[in-house]
């Protein structure tokens, strides 16, 4: 019998998960809220519907594997309000997947945390994802369901690469002392994904990021080594203008342990650096072109 996943909420990740999905054995449904996005999916074989809006209860009771990744709100996960119950009542589910963020960590100054660091997020969106883990812990606990949840590192890859904002000569470098942050290339939060796929029993907490954290300007300069471009101009974190969201990314410093993906999982990741992934990308983005 083929597995069945339902993604809800097909996005960046999951998207490139998709990719690795051998079809002779496994079909793919998935929700979006955008019509067009829904459209473009229906084109590459996926099943797919509109959600919130179309019911699912059939969806869930037929997966083997579900996979979560929409933004919770600071009540939670809205699947998790909506289908617990049926999710808890389905008799074919192997594995159930939630894609969280380091996020939940907080602000550890440049320090080392690994998944049983206390959990103090300092942002709205690491709280949010902090009460939807907390709701899916409790009723796997409860349900004895083979979770597993992943806490993402600052994503990039394909189209998300800071080579677009060297080009146009927006990008900056800001700087404050002691910053950094963890990445992973979406290629390899696919590789993680899939061997949980593979491997149910495993359940578990999982940190997804590469092996070197680096402050943010080093990744720009990089970048623009790569492009053959001036350096972008340094500005200052305090005297910088900067919209509120950019800013929260950089109330949070820390380094993110990622061997458990290798020792439980046994992932050999492709891009253990931001320059093995962004130099890929470049050969990609820029090199025939």
């Amino acid at each position: 019998m083929k597995n069945k996943l339902l993604s809800f909420g097909h996005g960046y990740s999951a998207q490139a998960l998709e990719n690795l999905l051998p079809i002779n054995n496994w079909t793919l449904s998935a929700t979006t809220r955008n019509l067009k996005k829904a459209q473009l999916m229906r084109q590459r074989k996926i099943s797919t519907f509109i959600w919130p809006g179309d019911n699912l209860e059939d969806e869930i009771f037929n997966a083997t594997h579900i996979l979560l990744s929409i933004p919770p709100d600071s009540t939670g996960d809205p699947v998790f309000k909506q289908y617990r119950d049926i999710i808890v009542r389905s008799k074919n589910l192997k594995w159930l997947g939630y894609l969280s963020t380091t996020g939940v960590y907080g602000d550890h100054k440049g320090g080392w945390v690994d998944e049983s660091t206390e959990l103090k997020p300092t942002t709205q969106r690491g709280a949010n994802r902090l009460v939807a883990e907390n709701q899916w812990l409790q009723l796997s606990k409860k349900n004895s369901l083979c979770l597993s949840i992943f806490r993402l590192a600052g994503i990039y890859g394909l189209g998300r690469g800071p080579f677009s904002k060297v080009l146009a000569g927006t990008a900056r470098r800001i700087i404050k002392k002691n910053q950094v942050f963890s990445r992973i290339h979406v290629d390899d939060i696919a590789q993680v994904l899939f061997a949980s796929l593979n491997n149910p029993h495993l359940k578990g907490i999982y940190n997804v990021c590469d092996d070197f954290a680096a402050p943010p300007e080093d990744v720009l300069s990089y970048a623009a080594k790569l492009l053959e471009k001036d350096l972008p101009p340094e500005e200052d974190f305090l005297s910088a203008e900067m919209s509120e969201m950019a800013r929260s990314f950089y109330a949070e410093s820390k380094r993110v342990k990622n061997s458990k993906i290798k020792y439980t999982l046994g992932v050999d990741l492709k891009y253990p650096d931001y320059k093995s992934g962004l130099k890929s990308l470049f050969e990609q983005e820029f090199k025939n072109k």
